[in-house]
């Protein structure tokens, strides 16, 4: 049969398990996405703006 736990082992795993829960959502919002390198897209192939500055589609 199973014996019964003190209240105050069942408080400190709760309280455990909050902390590693708040630790894991602060690492979680702490990492963001990569810093882009120096490469940037290039130009649409369809855009708004023609070589002459003008507005239509390529």
């Amino acid at each position: 049969m199973l014996e019964r736990t003190r209240t105050a082992e069942r408080y400190a795993r709760g309280f455990t398990a909050a902390l590693v829960a708040v630790a894991t959502l602060l690492l979680a919002a702490n990492a963001g996405p990569a810093r882009a390198g120096e490469h940037r897209p290039e130009p649409s192939l369809h855009s708004d703006v023609t070589d002459e500055g003008g507005v239509g589609l390529r």
